[in-house]
């Protein structure tokens, strides 16, 4: 177990970057939230090393090829600033640590014209806001009478890109009554026009509730697709791959997540790349003992929880190599860790959290900081 100090002395982080890039051909840099800025600030520092020492040129996200594609023509050269790049990315994405995050790449890759750092989105072509406002159009050019009704099903629901139904169910403030439902009732209205141009962007709007948290029940993602999609390109490419995604989709094995118990352990990502890549995925797992997110105050973590474990040694931050021999004796049991989401509610804080049934098998390495602060959200 190493001490980094805060902010983390660069000689630490550059011994942590080489453990991690020294065999990946794949890295799962997963945060255990997407709210702290220290968390973020280790993972783009730690990314920073793995492309500059280790050669790895494309970095995943969760987001989908739209936001992606946007975000690549940015670091590679296109016009415009970060933050507008991002202006249609996954809120979660939108942040000044993220701008910062692109113009760092992009001036990497103006001084690597050959060999550029390339972004991918890990999940399919979704449906953006302006679709809406196209299938409206078309509707009230071509079927006017149509108009009204269509509108009071699409309207509430585009809602859902600003902040997730999920989410918004949580705070209280869902309009009611299921986005897919509503979604497929205007895939119903569409399909029975007499001019039916708008029908694929419709379809694409409606895939986009079905698929969501809120019309899925199911926090875990599609494991295999978004994985798929990381081993496409790296097939293609023969690039090494930085993937940033939180610890329930990096860890190399399944997850049971607290807030959905009843689910049992749910496929992850990081899993299926350990299937496709052994020990050449490796999964990095930054994670926080307590502080304030700007949703809520986090309090000290459960007693039995690996975050008040490490959290003991009132350090300001630890990591740990769980594939020494050492540290994989030590921690070679079931254990259980933070995870805040979109949803955090600080009195039930004591489901905010998943398990793995081993930890050395679903991390590599671990880094644990003693306290965090909010990231700064672009306007």
């Amino acid at each position: 177990m190493v001490r980094i100090g805060i902010p983390v002395n660069d000689a630490v982080l550059d011994q942590v970057a080489e453990r991690i890039g020294a065999g990946a051909t794949i890295a799962g840099l997963g945060e255990s939230t997407r709210f702290a800025h220290e968390t973020f600030a280790v993972r783009e520092q730690l990314f920073r090393r793995l492309v500059r020492n280790h050669g790895f040129r494309a970095l995943a996200v969760q987001d989908d090829t739209r936001v992606a594609e946007a975000l690549d023509t940015f670091v590679t050269g296109g016009a415009g600033t970060a933050a507008a790049a991002l202006d249609g990315a996954w809120r979660p994405w939108r942040t000044e640590e993220m701008a910062a995050a692109l113009d760092w790449i992009r001036a990497f890759n103006h001084d690597h014209p050959d060999r550029p750092v390339r972004i991918l989105g890990v999940k399919p072509a979704q449906a953006r806001p302006a679709d809406y406002d196209t299938v409206l159009e078309h509707v009230r050019a071509t079927a006017p009478g149509q108009l009204a009704a269509l509108a009071a099903r699409l309207e509430p629901i585009r809602t859902a890109h600003q902040i997730d139904e999920h989410v918004q169910r949580a705070r209280g403030i869902h309009p009611g009554g299921s986005f897919a439902e509503h979604a497929r009732a205007a895939l119903a209205i569409v399909e029975h026009l007499p001019d039916q141009g708008v029908l694929p962007l419709m379809r694409r709007i409606a895939d986009f509730h079905e698929r969501s948290v809120a019309g899925r029940n199911d926090y875990a993602g599609d494991a295999r697709t978004w994985a798929a999609t990381i081993v496409g390109h790296q097939r293609r490419t023969g690039a090494r791959i930085a993937y940033w995604d939180g610890i329930a989709h990096t860890a190399a094995t399944p997850v049971t997540l607290g807030l959905a118990p009843e689910r049992g352990a749910q496929p992850t990502v990081g899993a299926v790349l350990r299937e496709e890549y052994g020990a050449g995925y490796v999964a990095v797992a930054i994670g926080f003992h307590h502080g304030d997110l700007g949703i809520a105050d986090v309090p000290a973590p459960a007693p039995d929880w690996l975050d008040a474990r490490l959290g003991t040694a009132d350090q300001p931050a630890l990591w740990l190599d769980l594939r020494t021999p050492g540290d994989r004796r030590r921690w070679n049991a079931p254990a259980t860790v933070r995870v805040i989401s979109g949803i955090y509610d600080p009195t039930r804080d004591a489901a905010e959290h998943l398990t793995v049934d081993n930890l050395p098998a679903a991390v590599d390495v671990l880094v644990h900081l003693r306290e965090v602060s909010p990231v700064r959200r672009l306007p």
